[in-house]
This record gives structure tokens, sequence and C-alpha cells, in this order.
């Protein structure tokens, strides 16, 4: 019983590691994000009020990044980039 419950644990910790990889794989550092996001603005074409609302999410993300809180970073750029249309 003590050795079946000890194989069960095992199993179920090796099984979250591989779930836990891909999710950090997928974060990327928000230096890149923010390299990828100036490349997408510089050739895109939106109204100013959208262009202004991208400059503030790029101070925050900039501003997170700053702070190391990559998660954060990452997120403010994404929503810049939704507002890009990328």
């Amino acid at each position: 019983m003590k050795r079946t419950a000890n194989l069960f644990l095992g199993s179920l910790m090796l099984g979250s590691a591989v779930f836990a990889v891909p999710a950090l794989a997928a974060n990327q550092p928000c230096e890149d994000a923010l390299k990828e996001f100036r490349a997408a603005k510089g050739s895109a074409k939106v109204s100013a009020d959208a262009m202004k609302k991208v400059d503030e999410l790029e101070a925050k993300a900039v501003e997170r990044c700053n702070a190391d809180d990559d998660k954060r970073a990452d997120q403010f750029v994404a929503d810049a980039m939704k507002l890009l249309g990328k």
C-alpha cells in the first residue's frame, strides 16, 4: 500500500512538472516583448487617440519591466499590441 502511494505521488509530481515547463517557456523576458512591440509600433497605422493609449501602455510596460515584473509588463505590451491590431 505504501509503495503504491509513493508511486502515485511520484507520478503526480512528474506530471505536474511536465505541465509547468511549457508555461514557463511561453513567458518571455519583457525586454524581448518590448523590442517586438516597438518594431510593430513603428509600422502601425492607427488613430491619434489609439496611439496615445498605446504610448501610455508602453510607459506602464517599461515601468513594470524596470521593476522586474515581467508578467505585468508583458500584459501591458499585449494590450498595446491589440490596439495596434497585431
